[in-house]
């Protein structure tokens, strides 16, 4: 595999909480979600410790070991569990928590799992790119965002709401009629969406965090298969820079209403053949 990629924090004064790492035949990505001021947490390592923890040993594992990728995943939610389970209280729901995406060449087939609401690109060839994305989050909290959308951004009053949406939605996670992250519990590995698809039918796969596949799914900017061509011609780094500036001319969110003004955006490019 070749692999580009590009990660840019939501501020630059601010930790970036998304991962990526890559190696010959394994990609993996993470989102870390970020706690709102005002969120308590029994936990005292940070959300950026968690996902870059949690994404170093998936990588590790996907190179060492050909088991099935909820496996893996499984595996690796209890090993970082275990390096803070002694120091925090980790029943509490505020403990950290990240999307994955995993995806792995072998042989003649590729393999991939997304959890939580990440978005996976698989090109094909066809007019259309297959998309994965796992959409509970978005199904449980659609219900949930009336007062925060109509808020202007930057205000006490949105900030206030943005807190208690975010309570309200850790009453969901990891929950069967809720949506599922990566977090304390390695049941969550098995709620994943998994595939398998012959290597010879991929052209090129993209692996997107929210604050990047934001480009199609909140701002419009373009489509998916749009999106494939700026990321094969520009590459990632383009991609990021237009929905920075998609943000940038919309800062209160009156034009797209959302949580923040900027969320960390990251972008990997893969080339199978």
């Amino acid at each position: 595999m070749r692999v580009a990629f590009a990660s840019e924090p939501a501020y630059p004064d601010r930790p970036n909480e998304d991962f990526i790492g890559a190696t010959a035949d394994a990609v993996v990505l993470l989102d870390g979600a970020s706690i709102p001021p005002g969120v308590t947490s029994a936990c005292s390592h940070s959300v950026r410790w968690y996902s870059h923890t949690l994404g170093s040993t998936l990588l590790a594992e996907m190179t060492q070991s050909a088991s099935p990728l909820p496996e893996l995943l499984a595996q690796g939610i209890k090993h970082v569990t275990s390096l803070h389970d002694f120091t925090c209280d980790l029943t509490h729901g505020g403990s950290p928590s990240a999307t994955v995406i995993m995806l792995r060449q072998t042989a003649d087939h590729l393999d991939w799992l997304v959890l939580g609401d990440s978005t996976l690109i698989l090109d094909t060839g066809a007019p259309e790119p297959m998309v994965i994305c796992d959409d509970r989050l978005e199904q449980v909290a659609a219900p949930h965002r009336a007062r925060l959308d109509s808020l202007r951004g930057g205000t006490p009053e949105h900030a206030e709401a943005r807190r208690e949406y975010v309570e309200v939605l850790g009453q969901y996670r990891n929950r069967d009629g809720g949506f599922w992250v990566a977090s304390t519990d390695p049941f969550a590995a098995d709620q994943a969406l998994t595939g398998t698809t012959p290597a010879d039918q991929v052209h090129a796969a993209v692996l997107l965090t929210d604050g990047a596949a934001d480009a199609v799914d909140r701002y419009g900017l373009m489509t998916w298969a749009q999106l494939l061509e700026v990321l094969a011609q520009d590459g990632p780094a383009e991609l990021i820079r237009q929905v920075r500036e998609a943000e940038r001319s919309d800062p209160h969110g009156e034009r797209w209403s959302r949580s923040k003004a900027h969320d960390d955006a990251s972008a990997a490019l893969l080339y199978l053949r």
